[in-house]
């Protein structure tokens, strides 16, 4: 398996001289908890209402991610920075984005809820946690998604899930976004 390169954002790097505040972006998703992502790495939004694998973005075909399933027909694509143009990937949704600052005291790791688990992890999920890092397939028990066949299981939230985190009283995912640009690209190759 390819090395996993880094992005060059780092979480320092993405603060503001404001206060120590980050800009971030919340996207809505289905059947898992909407996904939080640094507003630096956004570089397109488009409107869009088919549900595609790849989208030509300024002449360069972008693989895509969906955060609905096959049955919601989709709003939009946001399209992401990668590590290098070749691991620039699009994420298909409904609905619109919300913009946040943050500050990253205020932002708190919570474990994810209960109703994402797979039955064998309710039991522990300190071992959710593990695997979601580890591996793409720890699947998840998502009745709204039916049947996803040409790509990776994306309704396997653990296999991309980096952490589970509280910002005001509301539950959002950090997606492993290296994780899924490098299985997108390895799919395509």
């Amino acid at each position: 398996m390819k090395k996993i390169l880094k992005h060059r954002f780092e979480a320092v790097s993405l603060l503001t001289a404001e206060n120590g505040l980050m800009s971030v972006t919340i996207i809505p998703a289905v059947g898992q908890p909407d996904w939080v992502i640094p507003s630096n790495l956004i570089l397109d939004i488009v409107e869009f209402n088919e549900y595609i694998w790849s989208y030509s973005w300024q002449q360069q075909q972008v693989s895509i991610f969906h955060l609905l399933p096959r049955e919601v027909v989709p709003t939009s694509i946001v399209i992401l920075e990668g590590n290098t143009d070749v691991h620039r990937f699009g994420l298909q949704f409904k609905g619109s984005l919300q913009n946040k600052q943050v500050r990253i005291s205020d932002v708190k790791d919570v474990p994810l809820p209960e109703q994402y688990l797979p039955d064998s992890y309710k039991d522990s999920p300190e071992d959710a946690a593990t695997d979601s890092i580890l591996s793409f397939d720890a699947p998840v028990k998502v009745d709204s998604y039916s049947s996803f066949d040409e790509k990776f299981s994306e309704s396997a939230i653990l296999s991309y899930l980096f952490e589970c985190v509280e910002i005001d009283g509301k539950i959002y995912m950090i997606p492993d976004l290296d994780k899924i640009a490098h299985h997108l690209v390895d799919l395509d190759s």
